[in-house]
């Protein structure tokens, strides 16, 4: 549970209580209960021939590991959009985001929990070059991937990728 003292509506502290079958922040003084909850997080893939693109990451503690580039979902930013603008951000590429390939909850940090939504896309025009939370973009074989992969859902989704690839011959 996270180190929230005090009520965000009234101020007052904060405390555990039982609420709806789990221990829950509850204000003392306004009895206002504090939920946390996940944030979202979007992922684009871009194909190109059984070759993904993928970004290294430059800080926090994924420093050099490669993912699928991705980013969060801001507050009143509709998914897709936000897929956009990551995706934008962090390789210099416009896409197309099409349908949903896949969603996880991601448990890998404890003291971030998010929902990532995986979406395909389509390259529709920009200049390779890394960015944001990036510094290295490169195109990597299905068959190639790099060990060091910074998620642990990016590693499902590129192994349901590669089993759906081999089984339909693509």
């Amino acid at each position: 549970m996270p180190a929230y003292r005090f009520c965000p509506k009234c101020g007052d502290h904060l405390h555990l209580r039982p609420r709806g079958g789990q221990q829950r922040l509850v204000c003392q003084g306004c009895e206002f209960v504090f939920y946390r909850n996940p944030a979202v997080g979007v992922a684009v893939m871009l194909l190109d021939n059984r070759h993904i693109l993928l970004g290294r990451r430059t800080r926090g503690r994924y420093i050099g590991r490669w993912c699928i580039p991705c980013g969060y979902v801001e507050w009143g930013e509709e998914v897709r959009e936000a897929a956009r603008r990551e995706y934008l951000e962090e390789t210099g590429l416009h896409v197309d985001v099409g349908p949903v390939y896949a969603v996880h909850s991601n448990f890998h940090d404890p003291k971030s929990l998010t929902v990532g939504i995986w979406f395909q896309g389509t390259l529709v025009g920009g200049t390779l070059q890394a960015g944001d939370d990036l510094d290295a973009v490169r195109y990597f074989h299905l068959d190639a991937l790099p060990e060091s992969l910074a998620f642990p859902t990016d590693r499902l989704v590129l192994e349901q990728l590669q089993r759906e690839i081999q089984i339909s011959g693509v």
